[in-house]
C-alpha cells in the first residue's frame, strides 16, 4: 500500500471518531437518553465484530481467562463510562466544549504512566499539558474574566470522561502485549455491552425503534464511528511510522469541532476558539514527542 493511501485511511478512520456527536445528538432528538445511546452503540458494534469475527477468523476469539479483568476494566470503565460522560456532556454543552474537555486525557495518562509504568514527566510533556490546561480553561470561559460559561457538573463529567479514555490506553497497553487488536477490541465492547445492557431499558423504546431514522444513526454511531473507525486507523497505522499515524489521529477533535459548529450551530467566541487550538496543538505535541523518542531508542 502506498503512503499517501495509508495516510487517509487512517485520517479517514479518526475523522469517523469525530463523526460521533452527529449521531448522538440526533438520537437525543428521539427521545434516548446518554446511558440508553451508550448500550445501543456497545451491543451493535460488538455484536456485528463478534459474527465477522466467528465466520472470518474464529481463532482471534481465543483468550485466556485470566486476562477477563483486562477486559471489563476496558469495556465498563473506558468505554461505558467514558461514553456516558462524555455524551452526557454534548447533551448539557455542546459537541465542541465536550471535545475539548476530552482532550485533557493526555494528563491523566501522563501522570498514571509515570506512577503504573515509570515513564518519565520529561519538559515537553510538562509544555504540552500546561497547553492542555490553558486551553480548557479557555474553551470553558474560566479564563481570563473568571466567568465560567459552563455548567460545574459539565465540567466534572467532562474531566471524568477524559479520565476513563485515558484509561483504555493504560489498561490496553497491557491486553496489547497477548492479543491482536480485533480480538482486543471485540472484548473491550462485549464486556462493556454485557454490563450496561442489562440496565439500559432499551425495551422501553420500541416505539423509538420503528423509526428508520433511529436505525440509520444507529448504524451510523456502531458501524462509522466504531467499527471502520478502529479498522481504517489501524489499517493505516499498519503501513506508515506510529508517529505519523499519531498525530493524523488529532483529525478527530478537528472533526469534532467542524461539526458542532457547522451542523449545531456551536457559537464559539474568540477567547474559546484559541482555547481549542492550544488544546489540539497539546495532543500534536505530547505526542509527536513520545513516539519520536520510542522510535529512535529503538
Amino acid at each position: 500500500m502506498k503512503n499517501y493511501v495509508a495516510y487517509m485511511l487512517t485520517m479517514i478512520g479518526a475523522g469517523f471518531w469525530g463523526l460521533t456527536g452527529l449521531f448522538v445528538d440526533s438520537l437525543y432528538s428521539y427521545g434516548f437518553t446518554a446511558w440508553e445511546i451508550v448500550a445501543i452503540r456497545l451491543t451493535v458494534s460488538s455484536t456485528i465484530l463478534l459474527i465477522v469475527l466467528l465466520l472470518t477468523q474464529p481463532k482471534k476469539l481465543k483468550i485466556q481467562w485470566k486476562h477477563l479483568p483486562h477486559f471489563f476494566g476496558l469495556g465498563v470503565g473506558s468505554i461505558v463510562f467514558f461514553n456516558w460522560c462524555y455524551f452526557t456532556v454534548m447533551q448539557q454543552t455542546s459537541v465542541s466544549i465536550a471535545v475539548v474537555l476530552l482532550y485533557t486525557a493526555p494528563i491523566f495518562v501522563t501522570i498514571l504512566s509515570r506512577f503504573l509504568f515509570h515513564e518519565p514527566i520529561t519538559r515537553s510533556k510538562i509544555i504540552s499539558l500546561s497547553l492542555t490546561v490553558i486551553g480548557c480553561a479557555l474553551a470553558i470561559g474560566l479564563f481570563p474574566f473568571g466567568n465560567l460559561s459552563i455548567p460545574l457538573i459539565s465540567i466534572i463529567l467532562g474531566i471524568l470522561s477524559a479520565f476513563f479514555c485515558g484509561l483504555y490506553s493504560i489498561i490496553g497497553k497491557q491486553v496489547s502485549r497477548h492479543y491482536n487488536f480485533l480480538t482486543t477490541t471485540v472484548y473491550a465492547l462485549l464486556t462493556g455491552s454485557i454490563f450496561i445492557l442489562p440496565t439500559s431499558g432499551l425495551w422501553n423504546k420500541t416505539d423509538s425503534f420503528q423509526s428508520i431514522e433511529v436505525w440509520l444513526n444507529i448504524a451510523g454511531i456502531a458501524i462509522i464511528s466504531t467499527i471502520a473507525a478502529y479498522t481504517l486507523y489501524t489499517l493505516g497505522l499498519a503501513y506508515i511510522e506510529s508517529s505519523k499515524a499519531a498525530i493524523l489521529g488529532a483529525m478527530e477533535p478537528i472533526v469534532a469541532v467542524l461539526v458542532g459548529v457547522i451542523i449545531f450551530d456551536d457559537q464559539l467566541t474568540l477567547f474559546q476558539t484559541f482555547g481549542i487550538i492550544l488544546v489540539i496543538s497539546a495532543a500534536f505535541m505530547t505526542v509527536y514527542r513520545k513516539k519520536r523518542k520510542i522510535t529512535v531508542k529503538r
